[in-house]
């Protein structure tokens, strides 16, 4: 599964726009996030759509994200793995 183009990101405009407001996130590349040096969250793309791979205590969690019901069970738990930063 390839990393997400840009134009899958573009897609995904308004999700990245709330990702990009939690304030400890860094966006190094477009769609690619750390929390301090450790990659948190970041975008893939293939035929079956657009996931989102989560980091969750050393390995990664996929979450769909091809409507707006998949970005909030997304963005619940990009907030549960700050909080417990």
């Amino acid at each position: 599964m390839k990393h997400a183009t840009s134009a899958a990101l573009d897609g995904l405009f308004d999700l990245l726009s709330q990702i990009r407001a939690r304030n400890r996130l860094q966006e190094r590349k477009p769609g690619i996030f750390y929390r301090k040096s450790k990659s948190f969250l970041h975008f893939h793309e293939d035929p079956a759509g657009i996931y989102a791979d989560l980091s969750h205590g050393g390995a990664f969690d996929r979450y769909p994200v091809n409507t707006k019901k998949e970005w909030r069970v997304l963005l619940s738990a990009v907030d549960r793995a700050l909080k417990y930063d």
